[in-house]
């Protein structure tokens, strides 16, 4: 067995312990043995990596939460791209993925700590959704959390986990928008870091209109 699989099996998942309290939230995760370190958290699974394999992620899903098959698949199709990671292996029984590491900021974080978000990063990502479209997949989610600038200032997408479901999703076309209208001509030249509350109410105020556009009918 793979001495990385190993250390998975006999010390990351009896140690490990992840719950969703609200399905609207990031999963919350309660333990986690040393020395692995938490790198993210979604609305399904949490990221984390071992400091002796740092070309490699592992993503846990919380209990209950479904999308481990709907992943799998999704990284089955789009196989090895520069701007994705890649599956490396995959426990259905345990409902965790290893993932090639991909480093970075995300767009997220660039705005919040005032990092310039290179105009080439947009067209790495608008390209990198053409290529998954092209596999018969549908981006989704794709938001500013979702996305990253890597160390050499490329666009990657860093989660794929929602590219099978049907329904259209507008998240990336309105954060390009925002970015050519507001960041482009306010912030690009000159990247000042934004304050946490001022981040979370953009991302509050999003999703109220998010939801008012779905009741009336008008996203588009």
């Amino acid at each position: 067995m793979d001495a990385f699989l190993e250390l998975i099996y006999k010390d990351l998942i009896p140690g490990f312990r992840a719950d969703s309290p609200d399905p609207h939230d990031p999963v919350v995760v309660s333990e986690l043995p040393a020395p692995w370190k938490l790198l993210g958290r979604g609305n399904y699974a949490a990221v984390v990596a071992h400091p002796d394999y740092p070309d490699r992620v592992v993503k846990l899903y919380a209990p209950g939460k479904e999308g481990w098959e709907d992943e799998v698949e999704v990284y089955r199709r789009l196989g090895k791209h520069e701007a994705y990671s890649e599956c490396l292996h995959a426990d259905r029984a345990r409902r965790f993925l290893v993932l090639k590491r991909l480093y970075g900021k995300t767009l997220y974080e660039c705005v919040q700590k005032g990092v310039r978000i290179p105009k080439r990063v947009v067209d790495d990502i608008d390209e990198a959704l053409d290529y998954a479209r092209e596999r018969g997949l549908n981006p989704h989610d794709v938001h500013g959390k979702n996305v990253m600038v890597t160390d050499e200032g490329r666009g990657v997408v860093v989660d794929v986990s929602d590219f099978l479901k049907p329904e259209p999703c507008h998240m990336w076309r309105d954060l390009k928008r925002a970015y050519h209208r507001l960041y482009v001509p306010f912030m690009h030249d000159n990247p000042v870091a934004v304050p946490d509350p001022l981040m979370n109410g953009v991302r509050k105020g999003y999703r109220f209109l998010r939801k008012s556009r779905k009741l009336w009918g008008s996203e588009s």
